[in-house]
């Protein structure tokens, strides 16, 4: 069973899709993207055993570019918004990249309503990325295609409700990612959910990075995805849906 909808959450009209029935799980989607472009790929498979909540983030999507500041806290306390709008009050979370950041965020600020977290294709501090990625170096073979940004766009513009805000909403989100000053290592110290962290070996992510987040994470996982690139994790559904149902089992 689906079902679709907009909630009234801080301001925002923010679309959202409940799949299945069970322990609930909320996808939080990459930036620039949507639920299906990040989510497609796994998501009849976790909805088969999991009551599955996917968002569409401020600007993202169905959900309206709005004047309110884009932030990590405000992402993070729109998803619990979200959760008491929907009568949860624990949810696992599985974000990816912008949506792994914001399920760090949710980790830290609000604790009590995360249960595990996996947190795919997101960095602590800015040096976490590579120096090309923060350069937006279109010559790396990190970076996101021209394919990939044809079909953001497209995408964008097939659901969200002012099509014409795609420059906005693009400009407002990688300022904020831009923007991102990093955590303090005590804060990954100090969160309680189990985490597995995710990547792939080609990544924007370094690798050493995320060992880094694998250490001071208590109890936290780790696991890397040969020849993966950042658009390419969500992907490799052979080698993540295992290791995702696994951990969250």
């Amino acid at each position: 069973m689906t079902t679709t909808g907009y909630a009234k959450v801080n301001g925002l009209e923010m679309y959202h899709e409940v799949h299945g029935t069970g322990r609930p799980l909320v996808l939080l989607h990459g930036g620039l993207l949507t639920i299906d472009l990040s989510f497609g790929a796994v998501l009849p498979a976790l909805a088969a055993t999991r009551q599955v909540v996917a968002v569409e983030l401020q600007g993202h999507g169905h959900t309206a570019v709005t004047e309110r500041e884009m932030s990590l806290e405000n992402l993070a306390d729109d998803i619990v918004a979200l959760l008491d709008h929907l009568g949860i009050d624990k949810a696992d979370l599985f974000g990816f990249s912008l949506g792994g950041l914001t399920s760090l965020q949710l980790a830290m600020r609000h604790p009590s309503r995360v249960g595990q977290m996996i947190v795919a294709s997101a960095h602590y501090r800015p040096d976490g990325y590579y120096p090309e990625i923060g350069e937006g170096d279109p010559t790396s073979t990190r970076m996101p295609t021209q394919a990939d940004f044809q079909e953001m766009r497209e995408a964008y513009l097939r659901v969200a409700p002012h099509p014409e805000e795609f420059e906005l909403f693009m400009g407002k989100t990688s300022g904020m990612v831009g923007a991102f000053e990093g955590w303090k290592a005590d804060e990954l110290r100090a969160i309680t959910a189990p985490t597995l962290l995710v990547l792939g070996d080609h990544d924007f992510v370094r690798v050493e990075h995320a060992a880094e987040m694998h250490d001071l994470i208590p109890g936290s996982q780790l696991a890397v995805l040969p020849s993966t690139t950042h658009m390419g994790v969500m992907t490799r559904t052979d080698l993540l849906l295992p290791m995702v149902q696994a951990f969250l089992n």
